[in-house]
């Protein structure tokens, strides 16, 4: 289910941006897209995981999923029709969000059902690679079929993948669930997700990291397309093919980490990764060459993941155990301000082009780390690893 989602919405993703930019020549649209899918995670992002631990996850799945199948086949009939047009794309990015929001507690919560806590890290590392494999065939796809058919060929393939996605989920359903239902207030979570970022520093750093990635590194990554057709002047295939390859450092990145992770200091690969990915955000800005656009994607791609898995490993050890499920759920608010940073790059590309705009970005990202520095220290001094 996990592979199937996610090579859908790596295949949505570049064809909206591809095509949001064609029809408007607008960076900032293209920026909207992708804000657009992550707002529901600020928004909604902690309802939905408390909404998730009170029915089962196999009912709330096959509802998210069929909601996404329905959304599909009405764009496919819209496109069809020749009538697709960017408030559509815009639509559907933003009720796609809504369900990314709610299937990461339900699905991985399933998961875990499944697994069991002794597999539980197995089960999540696998998840993580098998889901980078299909962002990195996603693009790819999306790219070829685009330019061999328009839009009506990608909505088309997007709701024959979600068949098999529901029919798996249909096949789970009848599996009791581990764990009764929870029955946390919404209220309760945020006054102890609150109450875990008061008493613990590390917490707290790791979360003002989180805040810094998603406002000024992780938004310049919507700007593949924009800067593959406006400055290398790439065709379709080609966007795709530049757009896989962060995907493909993500994954190498992802095998890595779970065989070394035992060894590495997680506090210092954490900052390191998001030093790494600020420096190589300027190369891209940079670059005016296919070759080494491609590269510097890929090495942004592997740090992404450093940056990621350690981001979760320092949350689940910074607080007690009883107060895990509320930091979880604050550190998804604080990547929920990720739409801030997508309209941010988006506003400066309409005035400045899109290379600038991330080069500005990488230069703020570094001067907030320079003028936080005490608010971030304690990820490196408190870390045990």
């Amino acid at each position: 289910m996990g592979m199937l989602i996610s090579l859908i919405r790596s295949m949505e993703m570049l064809a909206f941006a591809v095509f949001a930019y064609t029809v408007t020549q607008s960076a900032m649209w293209v920026a909207s897209m992708m804000m657009l899918r992550m707002l529901p995670l600020a928004l909604f992002g902690l309802v939905l995981g408390a909404v998730a631990a009170r029915i089962p996850r196999c009912s709330g799945l096959l509802v998210s999923y069929g909601a996404l199948l329905l959304t599909t086949v009405s764009l496919l009939v819209i496109a069809s029709l020749g009538a697709i047009e960017v408030w559509h794309l815009a639509a559907a990015s933003f009720i796609n969000g809504a369900v990314w929001a709610g299937d990461m507690p339900m699905r991985r919560g399933l998961m875990g059902d499944i697994a069991g806590l002794s597999r539980m890290a197995h089960a999540m590392s696998l998840d993580a690679v098998a889901s980078n494999a299909c962002r990195l065939l996603g693009p790819a796809i999306g790219g070829l079929l685009l330019a061999g058919g328009g839009l009506t060929a990608v909505f088309l393939l997007a709701a024959i993948l979600y068949l098999p996605a529901l029919a798996a989920v249909i096949g789970l359903s009848e599996r009791p669930a581990a764990q009764p239902p929870m029955r946390t207030g919404l209220g309760t979570v945020l006054a102890r997700g609150f109450q875990a970022a008061r008493e613990s520093a590390r917490f707290r750093a790791t979360l003002w990291l989180t805040i810094l990635f998603n406002l000024f590194a992780w938004p310049v990554l919507s700007m593949v397309p924009v800067i593959g057709q406006s400055r290398l002047h790439l065709d379709t295939q080609g966007i795709g093919l530049l757009a896989s390859m962060d995907a493909v450092g993500s994954l190498v990145g992802a095998i890595l980490l779970t065989s070394l992770s035992g060894r590495l200091r997680h506090a210092q690969v954490y900052v390191g990764a998001l030093l790494c990915f600020l420096a190589l955000q300027i190369v891209f800005a940079w670059s005016a060459h296919p070759v080494l656009t491609g590269a510097t994607l890929l090495l942004l791609g592997l740090v992404q993941a450093g940056f990621a898995v350690m981001q979760t490993t320092l949350v689940y050890t910074a607080v007690p155990q009883g107060q895990r499920m509320e930091a979880m759920g604050l550190l998804t608010m604080c990547i929920g301000v990720s739409p801030l940073g997508f309209l941010a790059i988006g506003w400066l590309a309409e005035r400045m082009g899109a290379p600038m705009a991330a080069m500005t970005c990488a230069l703020g990202g570094f001067a907030s780390l320079l003028l936080t520095w005490p608010v971030w220290r304690p990820c490196l001094r408190d870390a045990s690893r």
